[in-house]
């Protein structure tokens, strides 16, 4: 059975006069994999589109939101919940540290463990730019209605386990 995919979405970078034609993805059409990165790089283009001015990666806005909610998380459970690699956590978060955004948190009682925690300044700036994001999220599912939109998204928590952190 041949999956024809009509992907008549713009992506940027990309020059031609392809719009309206399709590729044949065969069997890959049903790639959970394949159908997560395009998605994920087409939320990727979306969120550079409406969101770029504030000078900040997805990734990194999620994790100063994620330790904005978690005060004095360890780095490595928001790393490991995040599913960023422990080198790449450690720049993400140097940068937040040198843009005056988070501090560690080192305890007396475990040396080895790092803590996180929103400076006042990161606080600020997470609650100057929430709207924006929340907007950003909002508009999301632009090709799906409401409810498809939230039937995926549980699908996809159930999928990554994240039932229980609701």
């Amino acid at each position: 059975m041949t999956h024809r995919l009509n992907m008549t979405y713009p992506v940027s970078g990309v020059r031609g006069g392809d719009a309206g034609e399709s590729i044949d993805f065969g069997e890959m059409a049903g790639s959970l994999g394949l159908m997560l990165r395009l998605a994920q790089l087409r939320m990727f283009e979306i969120f550079y589109q409406t969101l770029a001015h504030h000078g900040l990666k997805p990734g990194e806005f999620t994790v100063l939101w994620v330790i904005g909610l978690n005060p004095e998380a360890r780095q490595g459970l928001v790393a490991r919940k995040l599913r960023i690699k422990p080198a790449h956590m450690t720049k993400l978060v140097q940068r937040a540290v040198d843009n005056g955004f988070v501090e560690r948190i080192i305890p007396e009682d475990d040396r080895r463990s790092v803590r996180l925690r929103l400076t006042v300044e990161g606080s600020r700036f997470v609650a100057e730019k929430k709207p924006d994001f929340l907007n950003y999220i909002a508009h999301e599912h632009t090709r799906l209605s409401n409810d498809e939109f939230r039937m995926l998204v549980r699908i996809l928590q159930k999928f990554n386990g994240m039932e229980q952190d609701q």
